[in-house]
C-alpha cells in the first residue's frame, strides 16, 4: 500500500493492490461480487453487516451499500459501475458519505477475476481520495478493510460462515510486534491460553508444513495437549494451522490500522454443531477473549 498526503491541499490520497486466490470457479466469485443478496453476505470488515444492498451490474448501473458496525453506527457507499466484463473485470467509482449525505472519500476500484486451474485470482486496485480534512484518517484502514472483506467473501463462497468462531482486537502496537508474539517460541508460553491456564512449548516450527505442538494446564490441573500443523505462513500477515484433535483450521490476521494491528482470530470447525457445542460447554469465545486480554499485558499496549 502506498500512501501520499498534501498538508497544503489538505486532502489526502491511498492506493492499494491486493490479490486473493479462492476456491471457487469465476463465474461464482463474480456473481458474489455483483448481485446484491451476496454482496449483503460479505461487504464490509470483520464483525459489519449490510442491512441496505442494492446493485445494477451494468455499465453506468448504481450500487448502494450501508454497512452497519458492532455498535450499530451506519456507513452509506454508494457506486457507479464504469466496467463489468463478466466473469472478468469491474471497475466502480464509489463514494463513502457521512451522515449527512456529504461525501467524504471518492475512490475507483478496479477488481480483476482470473481463472487459475478452476480457482479465482482476484485481484483489487484501489485508489481513493480523501475530500475534507477529518476523512483522511480513514484512509488508513482502506487495507484492513479491504483485506477483512475478502475473507468474509472466501467463508461465503466456502461454506464456513456457518462453522466459524471469529474474535477480533485491535493492539496499539505494530504487525510485527504481535505477529513476533505469535511466531516466538520463548514468548508464546507467557500469554498464550486462557485466564489462569500455563503452557509448556514442546514444538514449534512455523514455516508450511511445520509442526506446532504445546500442553495447555489448566487452573484444576489438567493437561490439554495441543497439536497443530502449519498450512499457511505470511511473515507479518497471516497465519493457517490445522489443530489434529478435534480437527478445526485456525487462522491469525494481521492487518495494519493506522500503525496499530487489527488481529483477527478465526477458527472454523467441521460442522456448525462442533461449533455451536465448543462455544457452549468450553466457553470458547470468552476464553479466546481473555487469552487477547493476555497478549495485550504482554506486550504492554492498550487494545480495543
Amino acid at each position: 500500500m502506498s500512501e501520499t498526503s498534501d498538508t497544503a491541499m489538505e486532502t489526502a490520497s491511498a492506493e492499494l493492490e491486493i490479490t486473493r486466490i479462492f476456491a471457487a470457479p469465476r463465474e461464482m466469485v463474480f456473481r458474489a461480487c455483483t448481485e446484491a443478496d451476496q454482496l449483503a453476505k460479505w461487504w464490509g470488515p470483520e464483525g459489519f453487516t449490510a442491512p441496505v444492498c442494492e446493485s445494477d451490474p451494468r455499465p453506468g448501473g448504481t450500487m448502494t451499500v450501508v454497512m452497519r458496525d458492532p455498535d450499530g453506527t451506519d456507513y452509506k457507499m454508494t457506486g457507479t459501475y464504469i466496467e463489468v466484463v463478466a466473469p472478468e473485470r469491474l471497475v466502480v467509482e464509489s463514494k463513502a458519505l457521512d451522515q449527512a449525505g456529504n461525501v467524504l472519500i471518492e475512490a475507483t476500484n478496479t477488481i480483476t477475476f482470473r481463472d487459475v486451474d478452476g480457482k479465482t485470482e482476484l485481484h483489487v486496485k484501489a485508489q481513493a481520495v480523501a475530500l475534507v480534512p477529518e476523512a483522511a484518517p480513514m484512509l488508513g484502514g482502506m487495507r484492513a478493510g479491504w483485506t477483512q472483506s475478502l475473507q468474509c467473501l472466501d467463508d461465503v463462497l466456502t461454506g464456513a460462515l456457518d462453522r466459524q468462531m471469529v474474535i477480533s482486537r485491535l493492539f496499539q502496537a505494530s504487525r510485527e510486534v504481535v505477529y513476533a508474539a505469535w511466531t516466538d517460541p520463548e514468548q508464546l508460553p507467557e500469554w498464550y491460553g486462557p485466564k489462569g491456564f500455563t503452557l509448556t512449548m514442546q514444538e514449534m516450527d512455523v514455516r508450511v508444513g511445520g509442526a506446532l505442538r504445546f500442553i495447555f494446564h489448566g487452573p484444576d490441573g489438567t493437561d490439554y495437549p495441543n497439536d497443530y500443523v502449519y498450512d499457511e505462513v505470511v511473515p507479518s500477515e497471516r497465519l493457517v494451522m490445522t489443530h489434529a484433535d478435534p480437527r478445526f483450521i485456525s487462522t491469525v490476521t494481521f492487518d495494519d490500522f493506522m500503525g496499530m494491528t487489527a488481529l483477527t482470530l478465526r477458527v472454523v470447525f467441521e460442522t456448525a454443531s462442533e461449533r455451536d457445542e465448543t462455544i457452549e460447554k468450553v466457553n470458547a469465545i470468552e476464553r479466546g477473549n481473555e487469552t487477547l486480554d493476555k497478549l495485550a499485558q504482554h506486550l504492554g499496549v492498550g487494545s480495543m
